[in-house]
């Protein structure tokens, strides 16, 4: 759910073990860019329990300067700054590092695809979005330690490899016309086993299997009938090759025919494949592992999607007095709405927005969906129902994630209604011309983030007129974005509803959010709800 900050000393405090696992890992010097300071001060705790070293920048250009001057092992780079933007400072840093690699991970409330596309151009090589998800960024930050790590057993491994090729080359084998072996050098033994006495003056063929031969004696053949002092016989080629031992092995072959005194001779460069073809194969059946993986994740997606859109569906939405439209940024929401009427007759309704969206919001949701519906059936009051939500988020949600919630009931024997509203924007009570009449600001946590005993606040109390309408929604509406990044906002909600009447309202709300789109689509989830009090 963007907008929301998150927080991160209680969560290191309640996992040291965690923390001090991780600073065994390999320590890295972590360049972070935020013009928010209070941004910038979180991710130094963070990263210093982590067991990091920490170089701190507020804007683009002197990120850049930093980089160049204290080279740390990763960067992670706000977009939205003075001076220099993201963007920019991520191709300058990029740039800079021709020999070496640097992961850049951009931070930002910019999440919809272009802003990906865009961060992904610029270099970045990973993208999460704000608020930051700590579980998320630890688990990315270990990624690019393995990556790091990788990265440097390579450099080591090239550097012990350069130094043995300056000394060690392939197989050289040199044939006369009737392919006799007349010269090879120390590498042959190495490759073949047979020593130098060995193989002089023996048959090329003993190199190779017996059904290779003749194949290669034919391909010789051929190429030798032209008549040229100097060139190369063909491309390199891959062939079966035969060790002394008379186990066969992969290898590629390029053959040149040169004349030496006034004789052809033939010189094969022989180099052993069986690591490359050993690498090819488990590149193989690693992209069919993957292939697999997809085919199983996307079955398994397509069964979630079922069995959530089975629990979301109940008969409190289909109230008459109740016009309600969920826009999921993906394939799951991480909005949800719900509906259901009291055993005396009270009308309760919810909607709720987890942090972030896809799946995993989705998942978060669920308890919430089942308590309220048991609750609501029990007749249980605005403040007991949110006490007790809150107390199942609290155990079970993972540390970082938290739910907002607008919660409501309507008593129309009295036309008194009870809310409570917490991290969700505003709601609004409008009369039947359209006219504000009452406003209930987020005057609470999300749930999920503390205990109940301290969670504190009451529902706000009102009531109503004949034909007025209580209108919800989530952050995602209020924040959906036009071609030139204007939000639609309380602005463009109040807007649609003026001097509309009751029945159109909610029709009227989604057409003035389709038009200030004008076909961007959404970076969050989209939830509103409009409620007939009469």
């Amino acid at each position: 759910m963007d907008g929301q900050r998150a927080t991160i000393p209680a969560w290191i405090q309640r996992h040291p073990n965690r923390t001090i696992m991780n600073a065994l890992m390999t320590k890295m010097k972590v360049l972070a860019v935020d013009d928010n300071r209070t941004n910038l001060h979180i991710l130094q705790v963070f990263l210093k329990k982590l067991g990091h070293d920490v170089i701190l920048a507020e804007n683009g250009e002197e990120a850049v300067r930093k980089f160049e001057t204290d080279l740390p092992d990763l960067v992670l780079l706000d977009i939205m700054m003075p001076v220099m933007d993201g963007f920019e400072a991520a191709r300058r840093i990029k740039a800079m590092t021709r020999d070496r690699w640097t992961p850049v991970i951009f931070l930002s409330a910019l999440n919809r695809d272009e802003n990906l596309v865009e961060g992904l151009d610029a270099g970045a090589d990973d993208y999460l979005t704000k608020p930051i998800n700590f579980v998320v960024l630890e688990a990315k930050l270990r990624s690019m330690q393995r990556s790091l790590a990788m990265q440097q057993a390579a450099i080591d491994s090239l550097r012990r490899v350069q130094a043995i090729s300056d000394n060690v080359l392939d197989a050289i084998v040199t044939t006369n016309e009737q392919g006799i072996i007349v010269s090879v050098n120390d590498s042959t033994e190495r490759i073949f086993g047979w020593s130098s006495s060995e193989l002089i003056g023996q048959s090329i063929s003993m190199l190779m299997p017996p059904d290779a031969r003749n194949a290669h004696a034919e391909r010789v053949a051929a190429y030798s009938q032209e008549d040229r002092p100097s060139r190369v016989v063909g491309q390199e080629r891959e062939i079966v090759a035969k060790h002394k031992d008379g186990h066969n092995f992969p290898a590629t072959i390029a053959i040149s025919q040169v004349i030496l005194d006034n004789q052809r001779m033939l010189i094969g460069v022989v180099r052993d494949i069986t690591e490359r073809k050993q690498t090819e194969r488990k590149l193989r059946e690693n992209a069919q592992q993957l292939q697999n993986y997809y085919d199983q994740t996307q079955a398994e997606q397509q069964l979630a999607l079922r069995l959530m859109e089975k629990q979301l569906h109940r008969v409190g939405l289909q109230d008459r007095r109740l016009r309600y439209r969920v826009i999921p940024a993906e394939h799951f929401s991480g909005d949800i709405v719900a509906a259901a009427h009291s055993g005396d007759g009270r009308f309760y309704v919810l909607l709720a927005d987890a942090t972030g969206h896809g799946l995993a919001a989705a998942i978060s949701v669920l308890p919430v969906l089942a308590l309220f519906y048991r609750m609501t059936k029990l007749n249980r009051s605005v403040q007991e129902i949110v006490s007790e939500l809150n107390q199942q988020l609290k155990e079970s949600m993972p540390v970082g994630r938290f739910v907002a919630v607008t919660l409501a009931c309507l008593d129309e024997s009295t036309r008194q209604g009870d809310i409570w509203v917490g991290g969700t924007p505003e709601a609004f009570l409008f009369d039947r011309n359209g006219r504000i009449t009452a406003t209930f600001p987020s005057a609470n946590l999300p749930l999920g983030i503390v205990s109940s005993a301290e969670l504190g606040g009451t529902p706000q109390t009102f009531t109503w007129d004949a034909e007025s309408q209580l209108v919800l929604c989530s952050d995602g509406l209020l924040e959906a974005t036009n071609p030139s990044n204007e939000q639609f906002g309380k602005i463009g909600l109040i807007g649609a509803v003026a001097n509309t009447l009751p029945g159109d309202r909610f029709e009227k709300i989604l057409a003035a959010l389709e038009t200030h789109q004008n076909g961007c689509p959404a970076s969050d989830d989209v939830s509103l709800m409009l409620i007939d009090c009469a």
